[in-house]
Parts: C-alpha cells; sequence; structure tokens
C-alpha cells in the first residue's frame, strides 16, 4: 500500500546538517495519523552525505536513501524523487530544514480542499503570515526582489516567492509535471509552476516561517542562473515543447 505523504529532500554536501535534519523529521512524522515515507536524494555530494543518512535509515524503515555518484543539480534531484515517490501526496524540502517539517499541517489541510499543487511562500503578498525569522542580506533582498519582478513577467504571473523550498503535489500533478520537466538546476521551481499553471492545475500557497541559514548554498551565479533557466521556460512555452508526448 502506498504512503499518504512523500518527503523529498534533494542533498548536496550536507553531512553537517542532514542529521539534525532527519531526526526532526523522523519525530514530528512518527507521531501522525498517516503513512508516510522520506527520500533523501543526495546529488553527487563531495562529503558523506550519503554515508550519514543511510545510517539513519538502518533503524527507520520509511526512510530511504538515493545516491547518485554525479551531481546534476537541485532541480535533477528533485525531479528523480518526485518520481520515484509512491505517495499520494509529494513534497519537497530543503535539507537545511530552513522550512520545518511541521508546515506540512498547512499544507495538507489544503490537498483535502481539492488543490493537487500547494507551494510555500516567505512572502506576505503571497500569504499573509509569512515571514523570515532571520532576514536575508539587504544584497539577497534586491537581486531576489528584482529577479521576481522578471520571474512573474515573463513566466509565472502573480507568485512573489516562486524559489522557496517546499513545495507539494498530488500523486497525479507530480507525475504529470514532473515527467516534462527539463531544468535540472536552480530555475527548476519556475519551470514546475509554469507546468502547474500549463496543466490547469490551481496553485494555493500557505505562510512560510522561514529561518535562513548562513551556510546556503545558493550564490550569485544561482540567482543568474534562475533568470537565465527563465527565459528557457519561456522558449519552451511558446515553442510547445512541453506538448510533446
Amino acid at each position: 500500500m502506498n504512503p499518504y505523504i512523500s518527503v523529498v529532500i534533494p542533498s548536496y554536501n550536507e553531512e553537517k546538517r542532514i542529521a539534525k535534519t532527519l531526526q526532526r523529521f523522523k519525530e514530528y512524522l512518527s507521531v501522525q495519523d498517516y503513512t508516510y515515507e522520506v527520500l533523501v536524494v543526495v546529488d553527487g555530494a563531495r562529503d558523506n552525505t550519503a554515508e550519514v543518512a543511510e545510517k539513519f535509515s538502518l533503524d527507520w524503515t520509511q526512510l530511504k536513501v538515493v545516491n547518485n555518484k554525479q551531481n546534476h543539480g537541485k532541480g535533477f534531484v528533485v525531479k528523480q524523487g518526485m518520481l520515484e515517490a509512491k505517495g499520494e501526496y509529494r513534497v519537497f524540502t530543503d535539507a537545511d530544514n530552513s522550512t520545518d517539517i511541521k508546515h506540512l499541517e498547512k499544507m495538507i489541510p489544503k490537498f483535502k480542499e481539492g488543490f493537487k499543487v500547494v507551494i510555500g511562500s516567505r512572502d506576505y503578498k503571497d500569504a499573509i503570515g509569512a515571514k523570515q525569522a532571520i532576514p536575508q542580506s539587504g544584497f539577497k533582498r534586491l537581486l531576489g526582489n528584482m529577479g521576481n519582478i522578471f520571474i512573474q513577467v515573463v513566466a509565472v504571473f502573480g507568485i512573489w516567492d516562486t524559489q522557496a523550498g517546499f513545495k507539494g503535489f498530488s500523486a497525479e500533478a507530480a507525475e504529470k509535471i514532473f515527467s516534462k520537466a527539463t531544468i535540472e538546476r536552480w530555475g527548476f521551481d519556475i519551470e514546475v509552476l509554469a507546468l502547474a499553471r500549463k496543466f490547469g492545475y490551481k496553485i494555493a500557497k500557505i505562510p512560510l516561517y522561514w529561518e535562513n541559514d548562513t551556510e546556503s548554498h545558493v550564490k550569485l551565479s544561482s540567482y543568474l542562473g534562475v533568470l537565465r533557466d527563465t527565459v528557457k521556460v519561456r522558449i519552451n512555452l511558446w515553442s510547445g515543447k512541453y506538448n510533446a508526448k
């Protein structure tokens, strides 16, 4: 019997943080009244991320570790995890636990209301109550705001926070959207949201209480990559690339 919830954790060089995150997930999920599975998908890590996660799996049968030897990008491993997951609903979240797993309590009611795509947002313009515990640097906020305006104009109008790492999908939506996804790195969120819109899925938004991690892997080049990928998404939509069977 398939689990009710699948949680996918894309991971790259997370040996210092993944154990704390998994412990928190295990404590929370083990007392819920639904079945679940957790998939840690390692993206060609150069440290012991996979080994640390696999140690957890020895006495936690709901945990599975997928260890890619080659680095592809966050988009690649999220897609891999979402398509390999078996849950009725599938959620991906970041390995640093910047969005606590307890936010599932806001997401699951939206699924029960009939939404097949539910995203978390750190921006109050998307969802009242969204808050960042430790604000990002002024430079990152400026880049984010400027980039978001561009993203809305080009690809996904009306979503102020496309990049938050807490998004959920029904099994149907996950398989339809991620089977068409092509972007392997940071811009994958935009493609996923654009595909959700293309396929007619109404997107629900929930507010996040987000704790910025100073050791984040996101760099200036990542922001620039997101903008480049946004243009790719628009070109793909215009060209009908996503229409192919």
